[in-house]
């Protein structure tokens, strides 16, 4: 099993779309072969070193996370994020 854990610090212009994005993360559950889990949320604390948004998803194995990446339902949500995100970090594991 891969866990893909990303998260988001969104430009100041686009944090009043944060709800949209989540939809939009929570619109591929469900949609791509070989992704076993997803989720994703806000961060309410609003700390000095928080990020404003989360996702984790998990896979069955490296091929479907390799899949992910170009998979046609990720694509426009990844191409969404690149718009709005100042900056993301990422932590991909097996387990």
């Amino acid at each position: 099993m891969i866990r893909h854990i990303v998260m988001f610090k969104i430009k100041d212009e686009f944090k009043g779309e944060i709800p949209q994005l989540v939809k939009n993360f929570y619109g591929m559950k469900g949609r791509i072969e070989g992704m076993t889990d997803l989720e994703a949320g806000a961060d309410f604390l609003g700390s000095e070193r928080s990020y404003d948004l989360a996702l984790i998803t998990v896979f069955e194995n490296r091929a479907a996370f390799d899949a992910y990446q170009t998979h046609p339902v990720h694509m426009p949500v990844k191409k969404r994020m690149h718009e709005v995100r100042s900056a993301s970090v990422a932590c991909d594991y097996e387990f």
